[in-house]
């Protein structure tokens, strides 16, 4: 079984037993989560891991509390099942960070994506890099309705830190979402040590958007 869908199988034998554990380490192989390095030598660096905290303590999912550090270009990130991409300008991918992208969506991974301090040039940027990936698809906002804002925590509205409603945008692939990309930021910088969101325009309950997010990813 390839790594992708034996965490896939993973996810789902943990979501099917839903309730609240009240373990404060679940049993069992846990799932890492990718903080990619891109264009290369960008890195993630100011995206809150508490979110994987919350979805440990809140399902029976075991994830690692921590993100693993993984070059795009490099074929390691084939072994996670789920991967975030953050940072602040505009950027360029490489070709090989082109390439594994675009195989890593199609074959089963998911992609967190979030402009750091609202970084209109970083979203511009990653808008770009996707719709040269995917020129048949389109990132589309993604309803209030949709499973992502249910899975764990009920979300019904993406209040912002400095006031007004924010939107996220999925890529669908086979017909099932496999990238999230907030334009305004779901960093939840908050909660970090030496990372601010700079004047920008964050989603305030970004942890329990990202939790949504991670369940909803390993369940597809």
């Amino acid at each position: 079984m390839k790594p992708l869908q034996a965490f896939g199988v993973l996810a789902m034998l943990a979501l099917a037993v839903l309730p609240v554990s009240s373990a404060n380490e679940p049993a069992g192989e846990s799932v890492e989560c990718a903080n990619l390095i891109y264009a290369g030598t960008k890195s993630s660096v100011c995206f809150s891991e508490v979110f994987l905290s919350t979805v440990a303590s809140e399902t029976s999912i075991n994830t690692s509390r921590k993100f693993k550090p993984v070059k795009l270009a490099e074929k390691e990130v084939f072994h996670f099942p789920f991967a975030v991409i953050t940072g602040e300008g505009a950027f360029t991918l490489t070709d090989d960070e082109r390439k594994n992208l675009k195989q890593y969506l199609e074959k089963g991974g998911f992609l967190l994506a979030s402009a750091g301090c609202s970084s209109q040039e970083w979203g511009d940027s990653f808008a770009h890099e996707v719709e040269a990936l995917f020129p048949n698809q389109k990132l589309a906002e993604a309803p209030m309705d949709h499973p992502i804002f249910r899975t764990v925590f009920p979300v019904t509205q993406l209040d912002m830190s400095h006031g007004g409603v924010a939107k996220l945008y999925g890529l669908t692939l086979n017909g099932k979402i496999v990238l999230v990309y907030s334009p305004d930021g779901l960093n939840d910088t908050g909660t970090m040590h030496g990372c601010c969101c700079c004047g920008g325009n964050e989603i305030k309950n970004s942890q329990k958007v990202n939790a949504n997010i991670l369940a909803y990813a390993l369940l597809q």
